[in-house]
């Protein structure tokens, strides 16, 4: 924090597209998609009339036995763009909360079917899933939240995959130590498992750590042979942000829980939701003596100006994934990047999926080897990049590129271009053993 009020400060006024500007008039090309969530660009003409005609009928009415058109009407159309099966839609207002709701949904539900010592939970290492304390549990822990270990429930983690991918090349792919771990934990722990999570395809906060495509479905496999719930934690991957619209409906995986949100209003307001199947759903009836009701609530669920927001939302981006120009523009970014990164000095690894991206810094010809950490190498570059219009956000040493979804051809030269300018004027090393370049 005391570094962080030494800072210059960036405040944002306005947004257009895929740039902001702050009270100086300074434009920044929003290269993080604000924190992953902008699908369309900054005050997008029909998101915004969406937007002021709700609230022209109704800002906020509870949802607690209550209902309102743009969230029974987001109700189907979630259900519709999910794999079949997922039915029944539970609404909160962030990813740590709907991944909360999955993990208690799990819980009571073994509990209700007479099965209550199944309360495991496998997660893979280097997870996460959000900063509150069932969250916190399943994610990988790390920095973010080792100081709270003691407070959180013990998880059972298995290997990553290895996966290395950028411009539609696979450099890496293996999968197969990361799922013989899952299926001996399954084999030996299954009669205690209740759940397993995953982040499906892209472990965003991890570094954007690649998984090889299939991997899921054998991930899901493992669940059905075990009878243990499987738990997809798409609110990173989901709404076009790895591709397609969901990446369980493109891999023709069901889970029995689905967690969304972040790209769910695309990037206008907190909204998301915990999707699960009917016979989920159908443990928790029974009379009010019987005590099976689900007790979650959120003062601002399914906020009827989030709903009218998400659903415009949906909408337009089956409009934008039906098109040709998205997955040229997906392959025109990836294509950029190999042609920018690989190979140079200071990129240790570059992966890519999708509008995701993540740029390995390492001392310049020291592939293996990492920067010091109080060097604060990764700040230092975004820092410059700031100075020349691009906003950026580091994780540790590595720069994770994230724009907007319709970010044009000439917004992808200008992210490579520049976030390579604050590289080499930041480490002062200039890629002259760049093939590409």
């Amino acid at each position: 924090m005391e570094e962080f009020d030494q800072l210059p400060k960036v405040v944002v006024e306005r947004g257009e597209g895929c740039w902001l500007e702050d009270v100086d008039g300074h434009r920044y090309l929003d290269g993080t998609a604000s924190i992953w969530t902008n699908v369309h660009g900054h005050g997008n003409p029909e998101l915004d009339a969406a937007l002021r005609d709700q609230l022209g009928k109704v800002a906020h009415s509870t949802y607690l036995g209550l209902s309102h058109g743009p969230a029974l009407e987001l109700e189907k159309s979630l259900v519709e763009i999910s794999p079949p099966g997922l039915e029944r839609v539970f609404f909160s207002d962030n990813g740590s909360n709907a991944v909360e709701i999955a993990l208690k949904l799990s819980f009571q539900y073994w509990q209700l079917v007479g099965q209550p010592e199944k309360t495991e939970v496998l997660a893979m290492e280097g997870a996460y899933h959000g900063d509150t304390f069932g969250a916190m549990s399943v994610g990988g822990g790390g920095l973010f939240h080792r100081r709270f270990e003691p407070w959180c429930f013990p998880v059972h983690r298995f290997p990553q995959p290895v996966c290395r991918e950028a411009g539609g090349v696979v450099e890496a792919s293996s999968d197969a130590a990361s799922l013989d771990a899952l299926a001996a934990m399954l084999e030996d722990r299954s009669g205690k498992v209740a759940a397993v999570i995953l982040e499906p395809w892209v472990q965003g906060a991890a570094g954007m750590r690649l998984q090889p495509r299939a991997f899921v479905r054998e991930v899901s496999a493992l669940c059905r042979q075990h009878r243990v719930h499987l738990i997809l934690d798409e609110v990173f991957t989901g709404f076009g942000r790895a591709g397609p619209m969901l990446v369980c409906a493109e891999t023709d995986v069901r889970p029995d829980f689905l967690c969304l949100a972040k790209g769910l209003t695309a990037g206008y307001l907190p909204l998301a939701a915990t999707l699960a199947t009917e016979s989920v759903f159908e443990a928790f009836l029974g009379e009010p003596a019987q005590n099976r009701q689900f007790f979650h609530g959120h003062t601002f669920t399914a906020n009827p100006l989030g709903a009218a927001v998400a659903l415009k939302n949906i909408e337009m981006l089956k409009n934008l994934l039906a098109g040709d120009d998205f997955p040229a523009r997906m392959e025109y970014f990836g294509n950029a990047l190999r042609n920018h990164f690989m190979g140079h000095p200071n990129v240790a690894q570059v992966r890519q999926r999708g509008f995701t991206c993540a740029i390995d810094l390492c001392p310049a010809g020291a592939l293996a080897e990492v920067f010091p950490a109080p060097a604060r190498t990764g700040l230092k570059v975004i820092l410059k990049a700031r100075e020349h219009g691009l906003l950026l956000r580091p994780l540790g040493d590595t720069l994770l590129l994230v724009p907007p979804l319709v970010i044009s051809r000439e917004e992808v030269d200008f992210l490579c271009r520049t976030t390579l300018q604050a590289m080499d004027e930041t480490l002062q090393t200039h890629p002259s053993s760049n093939p590409h370049l």
